[in-house]
C-alpha cells in the first residue's frame, strides 16, 4: 500500500488567510489538504480530529509549522507521539522536521524524553505535596462522612418517602456513598 500525503493548515481567526500555508502544502504534493479556521488554544479542532481518523500506517502529515499543529508544547508532544505510535510520518516545513530522517527520529526521542520528564515531575510534586500534608497532620482524599449521617440517610432511604436528592440534602451523604453502604448491608444480610 502506498503512502498518502495529508496537509493540515490552520489559522486562528476567520479573517486570516490560509493561502500561504496551502501553497506550501501543495509543493509537498499532498493528496488531500484539511484546513481549519480556529484558535490553537481550543482543544476542539474538528478537522484535526477528522485527519486523525483518516490516517493509516505509513501515511504522511505535512504542516507549515508546529505552531499550526499543536496548541501547546504538551499538546504538540502528544500529537507527535500519536503519529509515531500509529506509524505516521510527520513533516514540519518551518522547523525542517521529518520523522523519516535520522534527525527527525532524534527529535522524536527528545520529544518523548521531555514528555516522560514532565509526567515524572507531576508524580514527584504530587508525592511531595502529600508527604508535606501528612507531616502537618492532614490526610488526602475526601473527609469521612459521620456514621450518624450515614444512619440517617439509610433510615430515610428505607422509608421510601424521599428521593435520593432529598436524602442527600437532608443527611449530607452523597448518593454514591449511600449506595456503597446499602450494598454493604445487602452483603451482610444476603
Amino acid at each position: 500500500m502506498s503512502e498518502y500525503i495529508y496537509g493540515y493548515a490552520r489559522v486562528s481567526t476567520r479573517e486570516q488567510d490560509l493561502s500561504r500555508q496551502i501553497d506550501l502544502l501543495r509543493s509537498y504534493n499532498c493528496n488531500e489538504i484539511l484546513t481549519e479556521k480556529m484558535t490553537g488554544t481550543k482543544s476542539d479542532r474538528p478537522e484535526l480530529e477528522r485527519l486523525k481518523d483518516k490516517l493509516r500506517p505509513r501515511d504522511i502529515v505535512v504542516v507549515e509549522s508546529f505552531s499550526r499543529l499543536g496548541r501547546s508544547t504538551k499538546d504538540l508532544i502528544e500529537l507527535v507521539n500519536y503519529f509515531e505510535e500509529h506509524n505516521i510520518k510527520l513533516i514540519s516545513s518551518k522547523e525542517n522536521f521529518d520523522t523519516s530522517t535520522p534527525q527527525g527520529r532524534l527529535m522524536m526521542t527528545v520529544f518523548q524524553a521531555f514528555s516522560q520528564f514532565e509526567r515524572d515531575l507531576i508524580v514527584e510534586r504530587t508525592r511531595e505535596g502529600l508527604q508535606s500534608a501528612r507531616a502537618r497532620g492532614r490526610k488526602g482524599g475526601r473527609p469521612r462522612v459521620k456514621q450518624k449521617n450515614i444512619d440517617k440517610a439509610i433510615k430515610l432511604y428505607d422509608t421510601k418517602t424521599h428521593s435520593l436528592a432529598e436524602i442527600e440534602e437532608l443527611s449530607g451523604v452523597s448518593k454514591a456513598t449511600l449506595y456503597r453502604y446499602l450494598k454493604g448491608r445487602e452483603k451482610q444480610n444476603g
